[in-house]
């Protein structure tokens, strides 16, 4: 019998906030995180504005020695992490340590770190790398630092799938756990790719919003004007837990993991599809055993692109059906903190937990010209209050890769 899985923690810093409580209210209000870049000088690109977090400080959980060593997608990573096992109040002694894993991933990994490298190469020469360049920038590092950090001596590896990263290591935590293969799981992904190269690569493709006086306002996904994506960084880290191991503990239990589906587009590298989506969606309502009619609230993949945004109302439509379709709410938090790549599915899944549990849309912000191909309520500017027993979270990605993860209330 398929065991049971429910989430007993929650830890994020992105954009909207550096902890859950301060992202949540942020994203009730529709408070945009987005800004100018500071991170690094940005004046000679087209696109100057992204959704960075605001006073990283990862000095209280990683050691001093430690924190020179890590690029800025780890410190994101440890400090989200450090709040969710907190907040699940779990003991990793030696007893459940081989019956715990890790599945973090990263969309690029340790991007800044490699630029920097690459700089000091120019100027110095390859003698003055460091030698923990390769150990600190490959992707997998973040799921090794939590493994190392919290003992866990079970399952330990990362995905990378670009901006679906986090959907499908939530996914795969999920159905490790389902199958006995773990008892908990540290599930969600990172991002931290604000620098140069990377927002030059994505403003080389004319994939980013150029509205650099009034960023804020730059994140339109639905808007008929939307001109791109913002970037953004950050991590949402879930510990996720089998049901009769949780109960036995007393943890507390936030709501429960009930569905997963994904898929490829086998299409095309950048440009989605309808099909890919829906694919996914409709595998995970299966997994689920419900149907789309029974799904309150979608958070939303929503970047504020032409084409994918329309696409994914229309999977929406195809795989809920015309009454599931016409009751259910959606939203995009990127509207307020940007895109956060391989990070975005672990903090949506957080807020997507939080709607949940408040019984409260968050809006999707920066609508003011409803795309008239947009035909399904994404809760326009305004959030609203409104029973949420059963919420999905959509994630897609370059490559044609897609995960869906559903969430239902613990009863």
């Amino acid at each position: 019998m398929k065991k049971r899985v429910v989430v007993t923690g929650i830890g994020t810093i992105n954009p909207l906030g550096n902890n859950s409580l301060d992202t949540w209210r942020a994203a009730t209000k529709g408070i945009s995180g987005i800004d100018k870049i500071s991170l690094f000088d940005a004046s000679d690109l087209r696109c100057q504005i992204a959704g960075e977090v605001k006073g990283l400080d990862a000095s209280k959980v990683v050691s001093a020695k430690e924190l020179p060593r890590m690029p800025r997608f780890l410190q994101l990573a440890m400090v989200a992490t450090h709040e969710a096992m907190i907040d699940s109040d779990i003991l990793i002694d030696d007893e459940i340590a081989p019956e715990v894993g890790v599945s973090i991933g990263s969309g690029i990994g340790g991007l800044t770190s490699i630029e920097q490298s690459v700089l000091l190469i120019e100027k110095k020469g390859v003698r003055r790398l460091s030698p923990f360049f390769i150990p600190m920038t490959i992707a997998n590092s973040v799921s090794g630092c939590v493994s190392i950090k919290y003992r866990t001596k079970g399952y330990n590896a990362s995905i990378a799938s670009a901006c679906a990263t986090s959907n499908h290591a939530i996914g795969d935590a999920t159905n490790l756990i389902r199958s006995g293969q773990a008892k908990v799981m540290i599930t969600g992904g990172t991002e931290g790719t604000i620098c140069k190269i990377g927002v030059g690569g994505f403003d080389a493709m004319r994939a980013l919003s150029t509205r650099n006086d009034t960023p804020k306002t730059a994140s339109r996904p639905y808007d008929q004007d939307r001109d791109g994506f913002v970037m953004g960084e950050g991590c949402g880290i879930l510990v996720l837990e089998e049901l009769e191991f949780a109960k036995k503990r007393n943890a507390k239990i936030y709501c429960e993991v009930i569905g997963y589906g994904f898929s490829s587009d086998a299409s095309h590298i950048t440009m989605p599809t309808v099909d890919g989506p829906t694919l996914a969606i409709n595998k995970a309502l299966k997994n689920a055993n419900i149907s789309g009619v029974d799904v309150d609230y979608v958070n939303a993949h929503g970047t504020s692109t032409p084409l994918g945004d329309i696409n994914e109302l229309k999977a929406i439509s195809k795989s809920f059906g015309e009454d599931g379709a016409k009751k259910v709410s959606i939203s995009s938090s990127k509207s307020m903190m940007g895109h956060l790549l391989g990070g975005a599915g672990g903090v949506e899944s957080i807020l997507t937990i939080m709607a949940m549990k408040d019984s409260f849309v968050p809006p999707t912000i920066n609508v003011f010209n409803l795309d008239k191909n947009c035909d399904l309520d994404i809760t326009p500017n305004e959030g609203v209050e409104r029973p949420i027993k059963i919420a999905m979270n959509n994630s897609f990605g370059f490559g044609g890769t897609n995960a869906t993860l559903i969430f239902k209330e613990f009863s």
